[in-house]
């Protein structure tokens, strides 16, 4: 276990309020040989996932149909992955039923308005005139070192003290990585819907999609946290990819609006972390963005390799989930994971031309 993942464990976990009822939204299937997906390249690539010893998932939707699920290492259909940092991507999608319910007004709305109490408690913090447009594409302006940083945050007994006492990084202003920042949109959320987050996101999207079971892990202070800590089935998951894959429908309802769903998955700002073979990465709302094989990519990324990637020219959507890695072998790992993401994407697009 690395220094990361013992900090995540301190963490009691929030389990889902109650069990949700089969509303009989389950994926339909579809086979890959019917979609014209070769048989051997596909049983290549799996061949090659059973080699890559951290995957334990691998999940694809074509047109709204499952057309595969396979499980690595002792993993299987039922059990809850860990999504880690892919968690950011599922809170944007809850920003977004916010606004669409008018529990939110708009994307100008800053920290010191939707948390008032807070911001009284720190009245001259620089935190407090950021918007959530700011938060949700990394452009918050707040200093925010991952290797020096991160273990301090993640187990400091109040996360939230530790976000408003953030300062202003120095130079001009760029895409940044910032759990702390990210934080607040969980009391954030809870302040507009006066419930906790995990309820939040049963009632507002996770029953919409008919997922039955998740957990979600809690900071120290007590809140499910809005930057990690997301466990869903591997299936779930590919829902959540389905979603920015086919512009927010799932079973024909319009569970997350058209409007945000092309904002959360539209280049914002450029600069994002890069991942090959993925190309020209950028930043939405919480999602990257990018191309691959020459069509527009988005996903929600975790530590290690958790993707759900969406191709909205293919309605196309893929997941994987992995074990979190040392960080000395984060790199590695994370491009043997997409590599494969992106053969799967080159069989889809292939079979359509």
């Amino acid at each position: 276990m690395n220094r990361r993942d013992f900090i995540l464990a301190l963490a009691p976990v929030a389990t889902a309020p109650a069990a949700l009822a089969d509303s009989g939204t389950a994926w339909p299937t579809a086979q890959a040989s019917g979609l014209g997906w070769p048989q051997a390249v596909m049983q290549g690539l799996l061949d090659d996932c059973e080699k890559l010893q951290p995957l334990r998932s691998l999940a694809v939707a074509s047109r709204g149909r499952l057309v595969a699920q396979h499980y690595f290492h002792g993993a299987d259909a039922t059990g809850l992955q860990s999504v880690n940092s892919a968690t950011k991507g599922v809170c944007s999608l809850l920003v977004g039923r916010a606004l669409a319910r008018g529990r939110l007004k708009d994307l100008s709305q800053t920290v010191g308005e939707l948390l008032p109490q807070e911001a009284t408690q720190y009245p001259r913090s620089r935190v407090n005139a950021l918007t959530l447009r700011q938060i949700l594409t990394g452009t918050s302006g707040m200093a925010y070192d991952i290797p020096n940083q991160m273990l301090a945050f993640m187990g400091a007994r109040d996360p939230l003290a530790f976000a408003f006492a953030l300062e202003p990084q120095s130079g001009p202003l760029s895409w940044s990585y910032n759990d702390a920042v990210v934080s607040l949109l969980s009391p954030i959320l809870e302040h507009a819907y006066g419930a906790p987050l995990a309820e939040v996101a049963r009632q507002e999207l996770f029953a919409p999609l008919s997922i039955d079971a998740f957990e979600w892990q809690k900071d120290r202070a007590g809140r499910a946290m809005a930057y990690a800590g997301l466990r869903m089935k591997t299936t779930d998951f590919l829902k959540i990819a389905h979603l920015a894959a086919a512009g927010g429908t799932w079973n024909g309802n319009q569970v997350v609006s058209r409007e945000w769903l092309a904002q959360c998955t539209a280049r914002q700002i450029g600069g994002a972390w890069p991942v090959a073979p993925v190309e020209d990465s950028g930043y939405g709302f919480l999602w990257f963005t990018g191309r691959m094989q020459g069509r527009d990519v988005a996903w929600a990324w975790g530590y290690g390799g958790q993707f759900a990637l969406a191709v909205p020219a293919l309605e196309l959507a893929v997941v994987t989930t992995a074990t979190s890695p040392q960080f000395n072998l984060l790199n590695s790992q994370t491009a043997s994971v997409m590599s494969i993401v992106s053969r799967l994407v080159e069989i889809a697009a292939s079979a359509k031309t």
